[in-house]
């Protein structure tokens, strides 16, 4: 559904985007990007690792979302065999049992705690928001799940079925997300021109398509990508150690 995907992806949706660069802050302080060229780079780095992971989990959460209330049926979108929890047995059945095991393997996927920390706190903000403006039997069932805030892809997937998307939309969301917050702070940071930015963003667009295509592709959650990227995890943690922040992440 288009014009839920474009709501789902709007910068203005109220779920706190906006208090985290992603990384973007800590590699402006560190000289890693001081203008257009390095930001492009740093985006393109971000887009292939973290952005496809965190498409991959985020179409998941769609096809888990969009399956049947009671879990019985294998997610849509998924291939034969590959559906909730991705294994042949479930440490803890049910629709709630499938939610945490999901949010499990973005906790794997995560290992930065800072990155972990950031990411829960943007996934509950999202759902919290997201319940009322798509309401939903499965959001209720995910927060359900995990009080305490799931991974923002897996919110954000739950949230792209109950707007009516599909995994796709989700993948292609998530992805997008991932490059437009750290573009967003690095114009608020540097003083970069808008317009320079937007055009770096659209270069990017033909790989975030491939990344949202590939993170759709469907396949057991443990088989989920798990591209790991340190130097996004090491800025984190410095982040997160850095006295005076003008963004939480």
């Amino acid at each position: 559904m288009t014009a839920a995907l474009l709501l789902l992806a709007d910068s203005r949706l109220p779920a706190g985007g906006h208090a985290h660069s992603g990384g973007a802050e800590q590699a402006v302080r560190t000289g890693a990007i001081t203008g257009s060229g390095d930001l492009t780079a740093f985006l393109r780095g971000r887009l292939a690792t973290t952005g496809l992971v965190a498409a991959a989990l985020a179409a998941a959460a769609c096809a888990l979302a969009a399956s049947d209330p009671d879990g019985a049926s294998e997610p849509a979108g998924m291939p034969d065999g590959a559906g909730r929890p991705g294994r042949a047995e479930a440490p803890d059945e049910g629709p709630a049992g499938a939610w945490r095991e999901l949010d499990a393997e973005a906790d794997a996927r995560t290992a930065s705690p800072a990155q972990r920390d950031a990411s829960r706190t943007q996934g509950r903000l999202l759902l919290r928001s997201a319940r009322r403006i798509w309401p939903s039997a499965a959001l209720d069932a995910l927060a359900k799940a995990l009080p305490e805030g799931t991974h923002h892809p897996i919110a954000l997937g739950a949230v792209a079925a109950a707007a009516g998307c599909d995994p796709y939309d989700a993948a292609l969301a998530s992805a997008y997300t991932t490059i437009t917050g750290p573009a967003t702070a690095a114009v608020r940071l540097l003083g970069l021109d808008p317009v320079v930015v937007h055009r770096v963003l659209a270069g990017l667009a033909p790989e975030l398509e491939g990344v949202a295509r590939a993170g759709h592709a469907g396949t057991a959650w443990e088989e989920l990508p798990a591209h790991a990227a340190p130097a996004l995890d090491l800025l984190a943690e410095q982040h997160l150690r850095t006295e005076v922040r003008l963004f939480v992440s």
